[in-house]
């Protein structure tokens, strides 16, 4: 083969090549959109307050937020509620997990949820939890147990209606053993 021809044949080559792989760069650029966290936040405090009183604090040891502004609280959640005065903390709640839906302003939280109520000695546990700062209301549509340490009580039930503090509730299903307190005729 003519040495020209030669040269000829590997510039051919080479220029298709290039092409090739200039072509196939510009396929390989399609990606998705990122999906995963913008930011992380580590040893979370958030506060909520009415009228200069303190309502709500939550505490957590990551936060993740999201492009649509929704945030996920990988770790356990602590959160007192605070009673008339803003000063006494009347009901606790831990979870395994957390998180936000910005759409929705809702919060949830998660895994093994304990609530306790100081004033009234009661214990009520489930596995989620949903509170809407908007309306000030906790509710859920998972199995629920309550416990009163005065009465000895348990009771069971589906779906929980609370105010944030705990202070009333209603189980929708209610299910167990309780005292109940008879009336003279």
């Amino acid at each position: 083969m003519h040495p020209k021809l030669l040269l000829r044949s590997a510039a051919f080559l080479f220029a298709v090549s290039v092409c090739w792989s200039c072509e196939e760069q510009k396929t390989a650029k399609k990606y998705e959109a990122y999906k995963g966290p913008i930011e992380e936040i580590n040893n979370v405090q958030m506060l909520y307050s009415e009228a200069a009183l303190m309502k709500v604090r939550m505490t957590t040891a990551r936060q993740l937020r999201f492009l649509n502004e929704d945030r996920k609280y990988p770790e356990e959640v602590h959160i007192d509620f605070y009673g008339p005065t803003g000063t006494d903390v009347v009901t606790t709640l831990r979870s395994d997990s957390g998180r936000y839906d910005k759409a929705k302003d809702l919060y949830t939280v998660l895994g093994n949820v304990v609530v306790i109520n100081k004033e009234k000695q009661e214990m009520l546990e489930t596995d989620a939890l949903n509170w809407n700062p908007n309306t000030k209301k906790i509710f859920t549509e998972r199995p629920v147990t309550t416990t009163s340490k005065l009465t000895g009580e348990r009771l069971k039930g589906i779906g929980l209606d609370a105010n944030q503090d705990f202070s009333k509730y209603i189980i929708r299903k209610p299910t167990g053993v309780f005292n109940v307190e008879s009336t003279p005729f």
